[in-house]
């Protein structure tokens, strides 16, 4: 197996990894430069996913992750860990891609659903016959998405589903769409399953555009999706969905993911900043020769080690059943920062050419604004965390 590079594992936590976890990179990695690498400028610049990979990443046996049975592999969390770092130091895109469709959506099905419920969806998308997308940020709601205002009205044997969903992965596209909508008939929040139908189109009443302009996560099809009185069946409501507590259940159960993206993003930048610092030379010498540049590299990587070092303990917390919701909104709060800045820093040692994407900097670059922002804003994290600390909710407007 390839070994992470001693440059960016400076405190030898490869050397805990078990020979699965090894196997693990190995296969993540290999799918990631034969396959992700030589495409993913290229659809960065035509702002389109690069459907080409799917049946290969199909064949890698890691969709669904942490899911056990269903054609899941069962992971530990630090497996899955792992392989969103992996994924991220391709590319962010697709590390998405995956992550909506394996953790998000099977995760909300795995959660929330009932045994009949989850052997008609789970096994198909394990195999990535249909692809999932999870719909709860809104137009007007995404840090408040407990505010939402889709509805889901009982009508017979169906629920009339009604509103928009904005920023959804993946929707365009997907077969399997998870629906967060506040049902009619007690005001709370739950989880409802939009399927194709049998002539490969969506009900009637929904759409899904892709949102174009991005300059972040640019492989990845975002859409905005409307809702217009969209009949499903009252079996699609997830069984064991019951209050937003759920959506919040299964945002915690991947909220961790963020974490070990960021890392996966650093350590791409910081790789290729330190590669390049020995090749180019300015006044006569290679730039590693001088001080600025050392110092970078070096607060860099004490940045690196800090997150992988939240990683792994987000990850044995999660195995034993100790994680909670504030734990992991610490790690990302730190880890999306912190990824950021590296990034960053390594654009600014490539200099000009770090505007290029074919050095690859600046896409992880703008991945990592993504990634600040979503699965929780920086604000919203430090108010999570707050609220654990102090044990007063600063949410909101006060007066």
């Amino acid at each position: 197996m390839t070994q992470p590079a001693l440059t960016t594992d400076w405190y030898r936590l490869s050397d805990e990894l078990t020979d699965r976890e090894r196997d693990l990179i190995s296969t993540v990695r290999r799918f990631v430069d034969e396959e992700v690498t030589p495409v993913i400028n290229d659809a960065w610049e035509r702002a389109r996913f690069p459907e080409e990979i799917i049946p290969k990443l199909s064949e890698l046996g890691i969709v669904g992750t942490f899911i056990s049975g269903y054609g899941c592999p069962g992971m530990t969390r630090r497996e899955a860990g792992l392989v969103s770092l992996e994924m991220s130091r391709g590319d962010g895109s697709v590390n998405t891609f995956f992550g909506v469709h394996s953790g998000l959506t099977m995760g909300s099905i795995d959660l929330l659903g009932s045994d009949e419920q989850k052997q008609r969806w789970l096994p198909d998308m394990a195999a990535l016959r249909k692809l999932g997308a999870f719909a709860l940020t809104e137009p007007d709601h995404g840090s408040d998405s407990v505010a939402l205002e889709t509805s889901a009205v009982l009508d017979g044997d169906e629920y009339v589903l009604t509103g928009a969903k904005r920023w959804i992965g993946n929707a365009h596209r997907a077969d399997v769409v998870v629906v967060w909508a506040r049902d009619a008939s007690d005001a709370k929040v739950k989880a409802f399953v939009v399927e194709r139908e049998e002539s490969g189109e969506f009900p009637a009443g929904f759409s899904a555009q892709i949102i174009d302009g991005k300059v972040g996560k640019r492989a990845i099809e975002q859409s905005h999706i409307t809702i217009e009185s969209v009949r499903i069946p009252a079996a699609n409501l997830l069984a064991k969905s019951a209050s937003f507590r759920d959506a919040s259940a299964v945002l915690a159960k991947t909220r961790s993911g963020a974490s070990w993206e960021a890392v996966g993003h650093a350590m791409a930048c910081y790789e290729i900043a330190l590669e390049y610092s020995k090749t180019r030379r300015q006044f006569g010498s290679p730039i590693a020769e001088y001080q600025l540049v050392q110092h970078r590299l070096a607060k860099m990587l004490a940045e690196i080690t800090a997150m992988q070092m939240y990683c792994f303990r987000l990850a044995e917390l999660g195995d034993t059943d100790r994680l909670d919701g504030s734990m992991s909104s610490l790690a990302k709060m730190y880890t999306a920062e912190r990824g950021r800045w590296v990034c960053s820093e390594a654009r600014d040692i490539l200099g000009g050419n770090g505007m290029l994407l074919e050095n690859h900097v600046a896409r992880h670059l703008t991945d990592m604004e993504v990634v600040y922002t979503y699965e929780g804003t920086d604000s919203i994290q430090s108010l999570i965390v707050g609220r654990a600390i102090t044990g007063v909710a600063a949410f909101g407007h006060r007066s």
